[in-house]
């Protein structure tokens, strides 16, 4: 129970330090903040009453929902997604499908792509980040700058949900910024872009997930993939 709540707080002072950093809040409006938002007790009042203390917003408004990465705890992103997806957050986490082998059987069993991530799909204001962050299991946002999330550009989600469904064999992959950018021509992923790469003399296709820093690799026949 204390560390439950000692990791919220936690959670809280990550999104009010990003308030401070971004408007110059002073020191003696924080302390409002900090007394009106009934901080040992966190709660959605935190949003509401920064505004009347400081009359700004902590985050730039868009009448435009993006996808944004989280950082949960381990082996908690099933649950999590469950419990987004109950209150309404739209939630994308990518699987894939291993054969788990024991004594007496076998079972495909589903395994995030990315262990420890998952994508939100939201307007980005406080009070949605803040439902957001108060999730059980959930970290925290990843970006460039402290506690404000990091936008992933929709194609980037796109590929990654056609090569999930399309159910090839999927790997995780160390993150790529640079290389040869090429397209699928053919089949049932024609228009899927990435880097192409090779290893064990079998080219793949890496899809790169630019905020998380990760990316998926896909086998693919060179002759099926042109320059971009």
């Amino acid at each position: 129970m204390i560390l439950s709540a000692l990791v919220y707080n936690l959670k809280i002072l990550d999104l009010l330090t990003f308030i401070i950093e971004e408007i110059n809040i002073s020191s003696e409006n924080f302390l409002k903040l900090i007394k009106l938002s009934n901080f040992m007790n966190p709660s959605d009042r935190v949003v509401s009453k920064f505004y009347s203390v400081s009359g700004k917003s902590p985050f730039e408004f868009s009448n435009k929902a993006f996808w944004y990465v989280i950082h949960v705890r381990s082996r908690h992103e099933f649950k999590v997604l469950e419990r987004l997806t109950e209150t309404g957050i739209n939630t994308f986490l990518p699987v894939v499908e291993k054969l788990n082998r024991w004594k007496d059987r076998k079972k495909l069993v589903k395994f995030p792509l990315f262990p420890g991530y998952l994508f939100v799909n939201m307007l980005k204001n406080p009070q949605n980040v803040l439902n957001v962050l108060k999730t059980t299991g959930v970290v925290k946002f990843l970006g460039i700058k402290h506690g404000e999330p990091e936008p992933v550009p929709e194609e980037q989600i796109i590929f990654l949900r056609r090569i999930v469904e399309s159910r090839e064999p999927l790997d995780p992959y160390p993150y790529l910024k640079e290389g040869q950018r090429v397209r699928i021509k053919k089949g049932p992923l024609s228009g899927v872009e990435g880097v192409l790469s090779k290893r064990s003399g079998q080219h793949i296709l890496i899809i790169s997930v630019d905020v998380l820093m990760h990316g998926a690799s896909l086998k693919i026949d060179a002759s099926d993939v042109e320059k971009i």
